[in-house]
């Protein structure tokens, strides 16, 4: 069986036992939260796709680390004008193990 979640403006296809990184969510390292935007469930019954959204249909995760992202250099510049910007970003994330996929509370 597998879903389609939205969280954090992107959408993740995930099933029990996958681990995924989305951005930051308020929750402590080792909670368990609930993501009730489920677009779309599968499994070998057929496919439920929401309008926009499933009702009743819960995805629970436990929240395993909140790390880092990458470090992304943003360099500005305009040639013959002396003129030069370094910035530097690097995103905040939460690392999620997804527990169940729960349909209408079953």
């Amino acid at each position: 069986m597998f879903a389609v979640i939205k969280t954090g403006g992107k959408q993740y296809r995930v099933a029990a036992n996958d681990v995924i990184t989305v951005e930051k969510l308020e929750a402590a390292a080792g909670a368990v939260i609930d993501l009730s935007e489920v677009l779309m469930v599968g499994s070998d019954a057929g496919v439920q796709v929401g309008a926009p959204t499933l009702a009743g249909v819960t995805v629970k995760a436990e929240v395993v680390a909140h790390p880092r992202g990458p470090r992304l250099i943003i360099f500005k510049k305009k040639r013959r004008k002396h003129y030069r910007r370094r910035n530097g970003h690097r995103q905040d994330l939460t690392q999620l193990r997804i527990t169940e996929i729960s349909l209408n509370g079953k």
